[in-house]
């Protein structure tokens, strides 16, 4: 592979040393325990974080189970996604019914009005929410996963029983105000600002926010905004809680009309001189973007339930029309091609459900750091589930195109995936950048070190004993069934291949690798199928444990699937067309 390379210009240096400086704080921000996706980077398998495969309790199970079932009789009755989409609302009857069962706060402590769930239980009544109406799902992700979260994770005892007991009944909603016109994806460049008074009792609130979820129904919103740092002319993004009665509080545009997700309030707000009393800070005053970061995480976990639910929609609607529509002679599911999708569909449904339920039981296991996790879900969820939607699409055909089916709602609803709580491509950098931020930092203290060698010998020792072990050694998988050996020790050699390829990257690209976005995609890809592909076989060595061959062929496809992706990817590492590319984008 070919390279053509300039001097950066002075500008450019100046914009790559505020690239780093946003990058810092942000990753700063987070903690920095390896885990499950940043040891993949490492060549690694932290195994115990997604072996053996999560299950609830039995008294959970029976405890969820009734409660699925419940939810489901509930929405049967109470859920007209076709009327929420055509008359853009949510009925009031139907948030009030949601309520009253529980869902608005499921998950907040019994002494809230709480049901104290798992976030793995709560997941399995988000996918029948998802199953069956995004705009609902969004509307319930929005109120509990992010609007109050933040307030049960940080909020002081004053601040959750003055709020919390509305907020978990559904008598008062919440939201989550993050995006601005200059700051969305980019969580650190938020520019609404947050000035002390005189007497330090109030922070006065100026700017705008955009895109918000139940911004124009929230009784309760979650605002990010700079505020001061002591002794220094720098910002820190601070959480403040506020509500639409503080002067100041404009909502400009209550429901901003959408493609899809029809039903959600989708607001624009604006802080005009806006006084937020000081004991409405949540969390510690410059920690905002921690708890904006944190909160997220439950956002993306419960997003994948909501894509599972819709996803497993899509592949019952096309399984039920591939068997039921006949040309040629023939049935639909007779066809190859056909055929194709539907096993593709199905084992990608398969491995969704698999993330999600990882994902939800390192939250349960009170494990401090599970972001990239949360990430590699959001964004493989979301490009899995579209891919699915447009194959349900292709296998009704003409059909699918006309509003009498759910499809081509469907088709509308899910295109925002890709870019709420997080675009796709943002979040591809960032996972590719954290997960090498730890190897990265390990090279740079080895640099440092041969100016000291004799006081650092230790560390360079560890360096070459890891660099060893990438070359030759292939973490083990832990599986119970005999006959997924041969899969194990593929995911094994292939984390190690790729804990070598993140290394040499390094080497190659240096400071230069946060601007490479060609290959960042290329590492968070392979890093998001190794995820898949080790929770796929955990819940397929789960199922074999129970004699439970219902999936077996579909999972054992799903593994090859993203076996070929990994390889492709590896290979495209050495040998692309990106220089190529880059050519003929400058001269388009």
């Amino acid at each position: 592979m070919g390279s053509h390379v300039t001097e950066p210009s002075a500008e450019r240096l100046q914009q790559r040393a505020e690239q780093i400086r946003q990058a810092e704080e942000l990753l700063g921000s987070l903690p920095q325990t390896i885990g499950l996706a940043k040891g993949l980077f490492a060549g690694r398998l932290i195994a115990d974080w997604v072996f053996p495969y999560p299950q609830l309790s039995i008294n959970q199970k029976a405890d969820t189970d009734a409660a699925v079932a419940e939810l489901e009789a509930f929405c049967d009755r109470n859920l007209d996604p076709v009327r929420i989409d055509r008359e853009a609302d949510i009925p009031r009857e139907l948030i009030d019914g949601l309520g009253q069962f529980g869902l608005l706060g499921m998950t907040a402590p019994a002494e809230f009005g709480g049901r104290g769930y798992s976030q793995m239980a709560y997941c399995q009544l988000l996918e029948v929410i998802g199953s069956r109406c995004s705009s609902t799902a969004i509307f319930v992700n929005a109120h509990h996963s992010i609007g109050m979260r933040g307030l049960l994770l940080f909020g002081s005892d004053s601040q959750r029983r003055r709020w919390l007991p509305d907020l978990v009944s559904g008598k008062k909603l919440a939201a989550f105000a993050l995006t601005e016109p200059e700051a969305g994806s980019d969580a650190s460049n938020v520019q609404t600002m947050a000035v002390p008074t005189a007497d330090g009792q109030h922070f006065v609130l100026n700017g705008q926010k955009r895109y918000i979820t139940n911004g124009a129904i929230a009784d309760v919103l979650t605002v990010m905004a700079r505020t001061p740092v002591a002794e220094s002319d720098k910002t820190a993004i601070t959480a403040f809680l506020v509500t639409p009665d503080m002067p100041g509080f404009q909502v400009t545009e209550p429901r901003m009309e959408k493609l899809g997700i029809r039903g959600t309030a989708t607001s624009r707000l604006a802080f005009d001189n806006m006084h937020v009393p000081r004991e409405n800070i949540l969390g510690p005053i410059g920690k905002g973007l921690k708890v904006a970061l944190t909160v997220l995480d439950f956002g993306r976990t419960t997003f994948g339930a909501c894509c599972t639910g819709a996803a497993k929609t899509c592949l019952q609607l096309a399984t039920d029309h591939a068997h039921r529509r006949r040309q040629f002679g023939r049935s639909l599911a007779e066809f190859e091609l056909v055929q194709q999708k539907l096993v593709r569909m199905a084992a990608w449904t398969y491995a969704m459900e698999a993330m999600t339920t990882v994902t939800a039981g390192l939250i349960d296991r009170g494990l401090e750091d599970y972001m990239l996790e949360t990430a590699m879900l959001k964004v493989w969820s979301t490009e899995r589930l579209w891919a699915i939607v447009n194959d349900a699409f292709q296998i009704h055909g003409g059909a699918a195109y006309f509003t009498d089916l759910s499809l081509e709602r469907m088709l509308r609803d899910h295109r925002i995936n890709q870019i709420g709580e997080g675009a796709n491509e943002v979040l591809m950098s960032f996972i590719a950048l954290t997960g090498m931020r730890g190897p990265g930092l390990q090279m740079q203290a080895v640099s440092q070190s041969w100016k000291h060698p004799l006081r650092d010998a230790g560390l360079v020792y560890r360096f070459a004993t890891d660099g060893a072990r990438l070359r030759c050694c292939s973490p083990a998988v832990p599986l119970r069934s005999p006959e997924l050996q041969r899969h194990g020790r593929s995911l094994g050699k292939q984390i190690r291949r790729f804990g070598a390829t993140v290394q040499k990257t390094l080497v190659t690209h240096r400071e230069e690798v946060l601007e490479r976005q060609l290959v960042l995609e290329r590492i968070a890809w392979m890093a998001m199928e190794l995820f898949a592909a080790a929770s796929t076989l955990s819940r397929l060595d789960s199922d074999l444990a129970n004699n439970d061959r219902t999936h077996d062929a579909v999972a054992r496809w799903c593994l090859a699937d993203s076996h070929r992706r990994v390889e492709g990817l590896l290979r495209a590492m050495r040998c692309n067309d990106d220089d190529l590319l880059k050519r003929a984008a400058s001269g388009a």
